[in-house]
């Protein structure tokens, strides 16, 4: 059980950060799903602080709402449903934005129209939305989740019964290991051409490709890494109304880029031109790396996140 203020401390902070990391990114978050959803995420999470402050500060233990006489039970109750919602959500999450990124980097558009511009943002909210309700209708009516209000003692009226998640060390590692799992198959496929020199140089390409795209995510976030395995070291649970935030969906973003550019990002592809900027605002995706053909080299540099493509080419007589 966790006291009602423990709980009012962690929802306080955590508020604070959504909104610091929105602010940083505000100018980011309207080009993606995960933006449009963080926006969301810290809107739901601001009212549900409010309300816990509300309830707790009132010195008889509850107020009147519409007619309605809320207490310190509606407080649990509304802490364990949207923890509940929370862990709910992680999954799709992840589903929702990696498709959104594949979409991205596959499709071509003209990103300066503002009506493109428009399109998208439009599309985002409606997923969120839909997302959002779908979530709390599955929460209600499918799931097997119940609950915990019991009677208890005086000296414990003011705390709460709350779960623990287990969806982000899952998710984490079942995306860290594809990352690693393509870093993997980029040395495998090197090996197996050797003897073409034309698919060799695409290999070799690709291959630096994935080690460069691992290389800026390690650098960006190891901190995040070191903090997730103290956690999944250490027997400490996480609260599953703590689990859902923007710093983790932000690291969730880069996790997911730094996935699909290994994937489906090879140098041969990336040559071409960049179709779409991913939007990252704490990586900086810049990838150098050299085309050698007869006569000829190229290099070329990708950035993603916070400037435009930039291609050079040097011819050599």
């Amino acid at each position: 059980m966790i006291s009602i203020t423990s709980i009012l401390l962690g929802l306080g902070g955590k508020c604070l950060l959504n909104w610091t990391l929105v602010v940083i990114q505000r100018s980011r978050f309207h080009q993606s799903f995960l933006g449009v959803f963080s926006i969301s995420l810290a809107i739901v999470d601001t009212a549900l602080t409010l309300f816990v402050i509300t309830v707790h500060l009132h010195t008889d233990g509850f107020f009147l709402l519409l007619g309605l006489k809320l207490t310190r039970f509606h407080v649990c109750l509304l802490v364990q449903i949207l923890g509940q919602v929370y862990s709910t959500l992680q999954w799709p999450v992840v589903v929702l934005t990696s498709l959104d990124h594949f979409c991205s980097l596959t499709q071509r558009f003209q990103p300066n129209i503002a009506r493109t511009k428009m399109a998208r943002w439009f599309v985002h909210l409606s997923v969120t939305c839909l997302l959002w309700f779908h979530t709390v209708l599955y929460v209600f009516l499918l799931s097997d989740f119940n609950p915990v209000l019991e009677d208890v003692p005086y000296n414990q009226i003011y705390q709460c019964w709350v779960f623990n998640t287990s969806q982000i060390l899952q998710i984490a590692m079942f995306l860290l290991l594809l990352l690693v799992f393509a870093a993997f198959h980029a040395g495998c496929i090197t090996r197996k051409v050797k003897d073409q020199n034309t698919d060799q140089r695409k290999t070799l390409s690709r291959k630096n490709v994935v080690c460069q795209a691992l290389l800026i995510f390690l650098n960006t976030w190891a901190w995040f890494l070191f903090f997730l395995s103290v956690i999944l070291l250490l027997p400490v649970g996480i609260p599953t109304y703590l689990g859902l935030n923007v710093a983790w969906l932000s690291f969730l973003n880069s996790t997911l880029i730094a996935v699909l550019l290994c994937a489906v990002c090879p140098a041969s592809q990336l040559a071409q031109g960049l179709p779409a900027v991913l939007p990252d605002s704490f990586c900086e995706w810049r990838f150098k790396f050299s085309l050698a053909s007869e006569g000829s080299t190229c290099t070329l540099q990708i950035h993603t996140g916070h400037r435009e493509e930039e291609v050079k080419s040097n011819e050599l007589t």
